[in-house]
């Protein structure tokens, strides 16, 4: 379930929508809760950098990268089970 929530909530924040905060601080509470904590650092980041009004795009593509990476942790230990 996380990693189809990762990738729409990725895919949202893209576009910056008015409730682009909102949506960072889901993700980063739907990572700290199942242990993937690269992914809540860099939404933490991402929310941080919209409250504070600067350019998104450096902290987006570290978020984007991270949730990539969990995905692929995600996928791995599916196929083995």
């Amino acid at each position: 379930m996380f990693s189809a929530q990762s990738a729409r909530l990725v895919h949202a924040l893209a576009a910056m929508p008015a409730d682009a905060s909102a949506l960072a601080h889901t993700l980063k509470g739907s990572a700290r809760a199942i242990g993937a904590f690269a992914v809540a650092d860099a939404a933490t980041r991402l929310e941080t950098v919209i409250g504070r009004g600067f350019d998104t795009s450096v902290a987006l593509a570290e978020l984007a990268e991270a949730v990539a990476e969990a995905r692929s942790a995600i996928e791995a230990v599916l196929r083995r089970s």
